[in-house]
This record gives C-alpha cells, sequence and structure tokens, in this order.
C-alpha cells in the first residue's frame, strides 16, 4: 500500500458502535486516562519543545459542567484510552498544560508524528463542524448534540430533524504533457508559489467530470487520461480532497476566469531549482507533484524540497 497522505490513516479506532451507548459513555468520562484533544479559536495545542507534538490533557482540564455528551465529541480509542475533542471558545487561550501553546494546524502538520497529526485534524474538523451548525437547517431551532458528539438534533418536538457532519468533496488534479507540469498561483499566496488545480465538485457531476471542468475554467487545457492518486482529509474547515493526475490534451494557457492569477508549464529541472515554490509538504498537491517528479528523475523531489524547521 501507498503511504497515507498527512492526515489521513487508522490513526485509531473511531468506535462508532460506542457512540450510541450513554453507559460507556458514562465510564470513559469516569476513567482517569482518558485524553480531551483541545481546540481553541481553531488552533490545536502542541507541547513545547525543539520538535512539535501534540499536547492531550486530562479530563480535569474540562470544567465539571462542560465535561457531557453536549461538549465533549468522541473521536475514538488508541488501545484502552478514550480521546474526546473540546471547544474552548475563551476570549483568551484556556491554560490546560504547562509548557504547551495553541498553534495553526496547517503550520505544524508536515512535523507532527503522523498519527497525531491526523487526531488533531480530525477534532479541528468536528469542532468546525459544531460551531458553524447551531441552529437547525429546516426550523431554526437550537440543535442538541447526541451520540457521542456526531450527531445534532433539533430540540423542537414536532421537527427533530437530525444533522451530521458534512464533508466538501474538492477534486485536485496535477496536469503533465510528460516532461512538464501545469501549475497555477492564486494572487493572494507567497511570492512565487505555485500548486496544482483544484475546485469543489458541483451538485449533478462526477468525479472525472470535475476535473475536466475545473482545469478548462481556469486553465483553458484539454485533459484526458484521469486516473486517482489518493485523498486527503483537509479540515480547513471541512473538504475532501480527492487527487488525480491527467493527460493534457492542449497545451496553450488560456484562463477563462480570475481565479488564479497565473498559470504556466514548468519543467523538473525548473522545480529542482527552486522555480516555483513548491505547496507546503502537508499537502496533497504537494504529493501529487512529488509522485510525477520522481517518476522522471534520478533524484527524488525530496532532496530537493525540504520542510521548515519547527518555530
Amino acid at each position: 500500500m501507498q503511504r497515507s497522505n498527512v492526515f489521513a490513516g487508522p490513526y485509531l479506532d473511531r468506535a462508532a458502535h460506542l457512540r450510541q451507548d450513554p453507559g460507556w459513555f458514562a465510564e470513559a468520562l469516569a476513567d482517569a486516562r482518558s485524553r480531551v484533544v483541545p481546540v481553541w479559536n481553531s488552533r490545536s495545542l502542541l507541547a513545547s519543545g525543539t520538535s512539535p507534538r501534540a499536547a492531550f490533557v486530562d479530563l480535569e482540564a474540562v470544567p465539571t459542567d462542560r465535561r457531557g455528551s453536549n461538549d465533549l465529541i468522541l473521536l475514538g480509542r488508541v488501545g484502552e484510552l478514550s480521546y474526546f475533542a473540546c471547544d474552548f471558545d475563551s476570549v483568551e487561550p484556556p491554560r490546560l498544560a504547562d509548557d504547551a501553546r495553541f498553534e495553526d494546524l496547517r503550520h505544524v502538520a508536515a512535523l507532527l508524528p503522523p498519527e497525531e497529526a491526523g487526531i488533531l485534524g480530525y477534532a479541528r474538523a468536528l469542532i468546525s463542524w459544531r460551531r458553524r451548525n447551531r441552529f437547525c437547517g429546516s426550523c431554526g431551532t437550537p440543535l442538541i448534540a447526541a451520540k457521542a458528539g456526531h450527531v445534532l438534533v433539533c430540540t423542537n418536538p414536532a421537527c427533530r430533524h437530525e444533522q451530521f457532519p458534512r464533508l466538501d468533496p474538492a477534486i485536485i488534479v496535477l496536469i503533465t504533457d510528460g516532461p512538464r507540469a501545469l501549475l497555477g498561483r492564486q494572487a493572494s499566496w507567497p511570492v512565487g508559489r505555485y500548486s496544482t488545480i483544484a475546485g469543489f465538485v458541483e451538485p449533478g457531476e462526477s468525479l472525472e467530470d470535475a476535473v475536466a471542468r475545473e482545469v478548462l475554467e481556469e486553465t483553458g487545457v484539454v485533459v484526458d487520461g484521469i486516473e486517482y492518486h489518493s485523498s486527503q482529509p483537509w479540515p480547513f474547515p471541512s473538504s475532501l480532497m480527492l487527487g488525480f493526475t491527467a493527460l493534457a490534451v492542449t497545451a496553450e494557457v488560456q484562463r477563462r476566469d480570475e481565479e488564479l492569477e497565473d498559470v504556466r508549464w514548468f519543467t523538473r529541472a525548473e522545480i529542482a531549482a527552486g522555480t516555483p515554490v513548491l505547496p507546503p509538504l502537508t499537502s496533497i498537491s504537494f504529493r501529487l507533484i512529488e509522485h510525477w517528479f520522481d517518476a522522471g528523475s534520478a533524484r527524488p523531489l525530496s532532496e530537493f524540497h525540504e520542510s521548515q524547521p519547527w518555530p
């Protein structure tokens, strides 16, 4: 099996069968070994040190009145340990552990152990879903959590609509003509950065149709030979990136919208020399570029592109 992308992989047992067992939930809350994954202002708690590690805290760090299913979300189990996500919405970051601080997960995920990055990403995604869904979409009544936090139920007895976590599927594709890769950049990105083409899947559209449409809209290039590569949960806030490769049928670039500031072809030699600046190592876009680059290079892309040190 190929290696998992960052945030993916079997990093814990989601234990879905336990979500409907209030007795088990009560036992887990009474278990001193249970761990909490804090999220504050969409940031994750990391232990200070020379390299980043996730900081999981004791249940005692959570106020007593918030140690229930309406505040704690069961993530799953690692061995005999239960993990819960908890959202802290204070103005200032809560002090939950010595020598720990809240950081943007996007900046440090590539430096974390893979299983810790997965747990933090999972917690961030569920907290984001809960924050964005406080009222019933059918009648506007407040929602209350059920099934260990994985379902939000309308409190209106005449409605009782149930809402589940939702993902936004998005395709992301590396287009090549063999010796070159087609990359684009948004104006808001750091100077010199280019990446693969991406866009959300629209209703009534297959993944392959979405790939061909997005590439044509953003670059004017017609593609064929669309092949699935891998996927990546992207909890910023709730996307599922579905990675593809495709072969260019036409080569002329004609931007048809203003989403991208520039689109151009790059050779392996240019990429090895540092032009363009590549996307972060955490992203599936880097993985797609790496897959193509390594297939035609005597030296892997990892020797030319290193991760940044932990600040």
